[in-house]
């Protein structure tokens, strides 16, 4: 198959230049200012009508609930969700039934994933059996087996000593260990920062049980060597953690999510559980200094910890409702918007946070860049025109997003895949 993006606008350093792209057997083979007619002979014109033409989005943080839990998201309606969004590879989470803690669980998952997926899915195995317990899984053999790295999302490893020996055994195997940082003993049940908390009259989850785990985590990373990954850093103490770290030369890297970027706890003035998420939104100074470690290079990506839920576990009070909320179909247009569009973000730092610092740290030499030779997984955004985001109009199975009803810029128009159109917005 052979197709020709024509009328597009790249980024060029931090300037948006016209560039026409050949696309062939899903390979990118010209980036010009103009592609000559005789090597667009045979090939399919897509007009981008002067968008903005980006690389494919890199989320390493998505969560789809097949097997067990279909009725929250299936990899079908993540993956669709995710290219909706402009994302052409997520990395998906183990917290599934059965977790994939076992090769061949993780095999035939691996399978499910390039079946039923419209984007590409890279698997996290787990670090404990059924990340429940403190018996780590065979790491060769999952390394062996596909995995991607390895993480316990949505439950910290408690024990030090566990900790510990997992960092070890990833380190001999050159992987990553990506880990949600969170001391049980300290959250104890929490649901919300200390402001809101006190206004809705919950237990609150204290930033200490963020933070102190994290610490902890930072100091056996030092001494293991291993690659050690911070999940959706909400408080500026974990910052703080994180910048000691890297002057340190520990090999600590992290990311945070779009919505701990663009809300806190003072948006939470109303029992609304689309506002609850683990961890939570905290205070503004925290969300000020995740922009802060964002621009300074102490948080180096953006990840979205899509989480999708059904109606029924979103319609509880935010006491007893399900932690999460979507991300992959909000995220670049509420950034954009809220930063890029006021001048605290360029678009290029936005790209950089979104596509090529995930796909580099993660050493996905496949994604995350729009270069002749490379995969053709590209996202073509609408910079221009105002829309409203519509719970109608999304492709997920849960519709529990806090962002919904906001007014955006940055409309996805297309999303190809190895040079597939994987979405096309109908117009």
């Amino acid at each position: 198959m052979k197709r020709v993006i024509v009328n597009g606008r790249l980024l060029d350093g931090n300037q948006l230049v016209k560039r026409d792209i050949l696309i062939e057997d899903g390979l990118v083979k010209q980036i010009e200012p103009s592609i000559s007619a005789g090597d667009r002979q045979g090939a399919e014109v897509i007009d981008a009508g002067n968008h903005f033409v980006s690389p494919g989005l890199v989320d390493v943080h998505v969560h789809y609930r097949q097997p067990g839990q279909e009725a929250k998201e299936t990899i079908k309606t993540g993956s669709l969700a995710a290219a909706h969004g402009g994302f052409t590879t997520v990395c998906a989470m183990p917290n599934l039934m059965p977790a994939p803690d076992r090769p061949s669980y993780l095999k035939d998952l691996i399978k499910l994933n390039q079946s039923d997926g419209v984007v590409h899915i890279k698997q996290y195995a787990t670090i404990t059996t059924d990340r429940k317990d403190d018996e780590l899984v065979d790491f060769a053999a999952l390394k062996k087996a596909g995995a991607f790295a390895f993480s316990n999302d949505g439950n910290g490893i408690q024990k030090s000593s566990t900790m510990f020996e997992a960092m070890k055994r990833a380190a001999e195997l050159n992987m990553a260990i990506v880990e949600h940082v969170q001391d049980d003993e300290l959250s104890d049940g929490g649901v919300l920062h200390t402001g809101a908390a006190r206004r809705l009259h919950v237990k609150e989850m204290p930033w200490v049980s963020e933070t102190a785990q994290a610490a902890r985590d930072i100091v056996l990373a030092q001494a293991t060597g291993v690659h050690y990954h911070i999940c959706h850093v909400s408080s500026k103490h974990t910052v703080e953690q994180i910048r000691a770290a890297k002057r340190a030369g520990i090999h600590v890297t992290a990311e945070v999510t779009p919505h701990h970027l663009l809300l806190s706890d003072d948006d939470i003035q109303t029992d609304n559980s689309n506002y609850k998420m683990n961890p939570p939104l905290r205070g503004e100074d925290d969300r000020q200094a995740l922009i802060d470690g964002l621009l300074d290079g102490t948080i180096d990506m953006i990840a979205t910890d899509h989480a999708p839920h059904t109606e029924a576990d979103k319609a509880k009070s935010i006491a007893h409702a399900a932690f999460g909320i979507t991300g992959s179909e909000t995220a670049f247009s509420t950034l954009y918007t809220t930063f890029v569009k006021t001048g605290r973000f360029t678009l290029s730092q936005l790209i950089d946070w979104m596509a090529k610092k995930p796909a580099a740290i993660f050493n996905m030499t496949n994604a995350g860049s729009l270069k002749v030779g490379k995969p053709a997984d590209i996202a073509i955004f609408d910079l221009d025109n105002e829309h409203v985001i519509k719970a109608s109009e999304y492709l997920s199975k849960g519709k529990n997003s806090p962002f919904t009803g906001r007014t955006v810029l940055g409309d996805t128009v297309m999303t190809l895949v190895d040079g597939q159109i994987a979405y096309q917005k109908n117009f």
